[in-house]
C-alpha cells in the first residue's frame, strides 16, 4: 500500500475517517521502521499531520451531532455515560 503525500499546507483528499486512519496506521508503521530516507519521511510526517487534523476534525463534528442530538427541549445536553455493550 503506497502513501499519499501531498504538498506542504495542501489539505489532504476527502476521505473517510476509517481509510484515515489505516492510511495513519501505514504511516507510523513506516516511520517506525526507520528504512524511508529522510526526505520520505518528512513527506509521510508531514502527510500524517494532516490526516490527524482532519480525523480531529471529523470527531468534533461527530461529538457535536451527537450534543445536538442529545439536547433536550430545554437547551440541556444530557450527560449520561455511552452503553459500552454495543
Amino acid at each position: 500500500m503506497g502513501i499519499n503525500t501531498t504538498q506542504p499546507g495542501e489539505a489532504p483528499s476527502l476521505a473517510t475517517f476509517e481509510a484515515s486512519m489505516t492510511e495513519l496506521e501505514t504511516i507510523v508503521r513506516m516511520l517506525e521502521n526507520g528504512e524511508a530516507s529522510l526526505e520520505h519521511a518528512l513527506s509521510a510526517f508531514e502527510r500524517g499531520i494532516a490526516l490527524t487534523r482532519s480525523c480531529q476534525q471529523q470527531l468534533d463534528q461527530a461529538e457535536q451531532r451527537v450534543r445536538v442530538l442529545l439536547e433536550t427541549p430545554e437547551g440541556i445536553v444530557s450527560q449520561e455515560p455511552l452503553d459500552d455493550t454495543h
